[in-house]
């Protein structure tokens, strides 16, 4: 176990923020017709909302040469909070999810490749109050965290969020409410697949019951 990490608990649990406990499309898609409007790049923005997941850099490389990237990300993210937080709403069942951990006494953590004081921005206008907020990773490095913080469970919308869940070993929860499909969640290794977060409670509630 490295040093850092805690042994997993069953009660503890980690929720991807885009696109699992909110819908961000609306706010992301004007942050990027902002950006277009003032560099006179193309950006289509539709395409760019239909894949939220991987790191905005990722993103950015699809619309400005490599060596702007990084003054685009830093631009975009100054837009960011005058332009995407206020549309962005909490999907259904999210706040539900977090209380039915914290009522079984567990703990509820939000790992994103968002960075944190945007993410931070969004929970704190909806009113989500996670145990922990870690922000800036993605794929097999969300591992990194559910590990410190001993996530047995993650729950995600995205490929690279199962991704993340098996390299932790964690259970791997998907909702089928981002860019990816529900046969395509179980395809690469989920091993529960719910419509969306309004499913959580109820699954939940199986799980703490039954045997682990």
């Amino acid at each position: 176990m490295d040093r850092m990490s805690l042994p997993a608990h069953p009660l503890t649990v980690g929720f991807d923020l885009d696109m699992t406990l909110i819908d961000s499309r609306r706010g992301i898609h004007a942050v990027y017709t902002r950006l277009a409007a003032e560099t006179g790049a193309h950006i289509d923005a539709d395409a760019a909302v239909g894949r939220l997941g991987p790191p905005l850099e990722w993103e950015l490389g699809h619309w400005f040469p490599e060596e702007l990237v990084p003054e685009m990300a830093r631009r975009y993210r100054e837009l960011y909070p005058a332009h995407a937080i206020a549309p962005s709403p909490a999907l259904p069942g999210a706040a539900e999810a977090i209380g039915a951990v914290r009522a079984a006494g567990g703990r509820a953590i939000v790992v994103t490749a968002k960075n944190r004081p945007q993410a931070g921005l969004h929970l704190t206008h909806l009113g989500l109050e996670p145990d922990e907020l870690i922000g800036g990773l993605w794929a097999e490095a969300k591992a990194v965290a559910l590990k410190e913080h001993g996530a047995a469970v993650y729950v995600g919308d995205h490929t690279g969020d199962v991704l993340g869940a098996r390299a932790a070993g964690a259970l791997s929860v998907a909702v089928a409410t981002g860019p990816v499909g529900a046969d395509e969640l179980r395809a690469a290794g989920a091993d529960v697949v719910l419509a969306d977060l309004t499913e959580f409670p109820a699954w939940w509630k199986g799980y703490v019951d039954g045997p682990r």
